[in-house]
């Protein structure tokens, strides 16, 4: 009996400690949880492991998709939502619901670059041709100056905030071909163009590498310059949401990413600045 109670205070010491180091002083927790957008992942990851090193602060960062982190944070699994579109009005409305009131922070600007196969001959596109390809209206590369092979579309899935934004800034809300295949990440996108000759998707200029190549759009190609000036037409701002102002230790994080060394990660990642 004796030894089964002191098994019993062995556990409470362990159930205390772990509790305390969730915790600081005041009762805040010392965890925060980010979810969402893939595009706004590499600005947070990398965030989150420069903040760690100067606070006693453990930061999670995860992807999904611009919907699954608005998902998270109206749930209240997530403290910060990353987002690379505006948050819609039925979320809003569900999150009014449950008492939450998101506050977006726009923390950067992306152009979503158009990709192609390096081995493709095609150089650049008018906006509308690009349109055309995504609806499925322009289906063999020949129509736009290319070899007479089948175009295969690549899109992101419908969770994705990139989808959405490439919807409304090309597909002027028209829906995407049937026969496009939908991918979970820019990633997934980067790395199936760079497989399949006749390929064309979109990323976030942060995943642009020496495996795809950027087409020019209306002669304009993606870059910070061209962004940021609004030159390249399909740019849109980055996100992360909170639920109303940050406070305590959501707040330094937020504050963090504004700061000169946060938005140098930005910059350094292949986004533009807001500050």
């Amino acid at each position: 009996m004796l030894r089964g109670l002191k098994n019993l205070i062995l556990v409470g010491l362990i159930l205390t400690i772990v509790s305390v180091g969730a915790v600081d002083i005041y009762g805040e927790s010392q965890r925060i949880q980010i979810t969402g957008s893939t595009t706004v992942l590499p600005v947070a990851q990398r965030a989150a492991e420069n903040f760690m090193k100067e606070y006693d602060i453990t930061v999670s960062v995860r992807g999904g998709g611009s919907g699954t982190g608005i998902a998270a944070l109206i749930d209240g699994r997530a403290d910060i939502a990353d987002a690379s579109r505006p948050i819609k009005a039925k979320e809003i409305k569900i999150a009014k619901s449950k008492g939450v009131n998101p506050k977006a922070h726009i923390v950067a600007r992306d152009g979503i670059a158009v990709v192609v196969n390096r081995k493709n001959p095609v150089d650049g596109l008018t906006l509308t041709q690009i349109k055309k390809i995504f609806m499925g209206e322009i289906k063999n590369w020949e129509e736009v100056g290319g070899p007479d092979k089948n175009i295969i579309v690549i899109s992101r899935d419908s969770s994705s905030g990139t989808f959405e934004a490439f919807k409304e800034l090309v597909l002027d809300e028209e829906k995407y071909s049937e026969d496009a295949l939908r991918m979970a990440s820019n990633k997934a996108v980067s790395t199936t163009v760079s497989r399949t000759k006749t390929a064309i998707g979109y990323i976030g200029m942060a995943y642009l590498s020496q495996t795809v190549k950027a087409v020019k759009v209306d002669g304009v190609l993606p870059t910070l310059k061209t962004a940021g000036s609004g030159k390249y037409k399909i740019a849109r701002p980055l996100y992360m949401y909170t639920d109303g102002e940050p406070k305590g230790n959501i707040k330094k994080f937020i504050d963090y990413v504004f700061s000169p060394a946060g938005q140098n990660i930005a910059k350094q990642i292949g986004y533009v600045p807001v500050k």
